[in-house]
């Protein structure tokens, strides 16, 4: 990756174990700026698979489950999008 000049933004193992990912890469600003990314975008698929019943599929073939992965990610922007929109006021 570094003679192709690509900087990979995977995680960092520091659990005390050697880890593949040194400081000429985390140093980086936007080192730090990935990793906050990944986590909003983790949190996505963790909701698909515990809330959306995305764990495993119901679905043979790719086509299908693609279509089903849709309705489900659709289905979080909806609830994402009822979260944004103000509450009305009481009266």
């Amino acid at each position: 990756m570094r003679r192709r000049k690509v900087t990979p933004h995977v995680a960092q193992n520091t659990n005390g174990r050697r880890s593949a990912i040194d400081g000429r890469t985390t140093s980086w600003p936007g080192y730090a700026a990935s990793q906050r990314i990944r986590k909003r975008v983790e949190e996505i698929f963790g909701w698909m698979k515990t809330v959306g019943g995305f764990r495993r599929t119901r679905y043979r073939g790719h086509a299908r489950t693609r279509l089903a992965g849709y309705f489900v990610a659709t289905a979080y922007n909806l609830v994402r999008l009822a979260r944004l929109a103000p509450s009305p006021a009481a009266t």
